[in-house]
Order: C-alpha cells, then structure tokens, then sequence
C-alpha cells in the first residue's frame, strides 16, 4: 500500500487532533479494521473511513481517498462513534 498526503493538512491534523498521518498509516495494517463509505462528503470522488489500531493501540477513524494506486489521506482522529464500532467488530467478527 503506498499513501500521501498534504504536509500543510497533517501539520493542521496533528494540532487539532494529536495524530500524525504516519500513525494513521500504520492503521491500515490492522487485520481486525474496518473499510466504512464516507457518503456524506463523497461527491466528485469516492471518500472512505478506515478504523484501526495504530502500533501505540490507539483505535484511529483515517478519512481518506483513492488516487489511482494510492491512498491519499484527508484526516485522522480517535472519534468514540467508530471505536465503540470496532470493538464490537472484534467480540463478534
């Protein structure tokens, strides 16, 4: 998997939220995480939500879209909606 991103975007997510898109990358090799369809802002492209554990254990929501090979990462946070998701993925898979 190959990612990118804004460097101003991460700078911002990093003061707003406490995550750097380098932890939200290691997320995405969470075998227990979640692939979710962002349909609120999905418009002149596809968006996503993935939700997984960064290598520090912390349960990440990573918006983010497709760009061609690449994910392209809009924003990372530790949102409650989506951790309370992912645990019950993990009682009942």
């Amino acid at each position: 998997m190959e990612f990118e991103w804004d460097a101003s975007k991460e700078a911002d997510n990093l003061r707003k939220h406490r995550v750097s898109f380098a932890e939200a990358v290691e997320s995405f090799f969470d075998p227990h995480g979640l692939l979710l369809v962002d349909e609120k802002h999905s418009g002149a492209e596809e968006r996503f939500y993935w939700v997984g554990k960064s290598a520090s254990g912390r349960v990440l929501t990573t918006r983010f879209t497709r760009r061609g090979t690449k994910r392209r990462i809009i924003g990372s946070a530790e949102w409650r909606e989506f951790r309370r998701l992912y645990s019950e993925k993990a009682k009942h898979p």
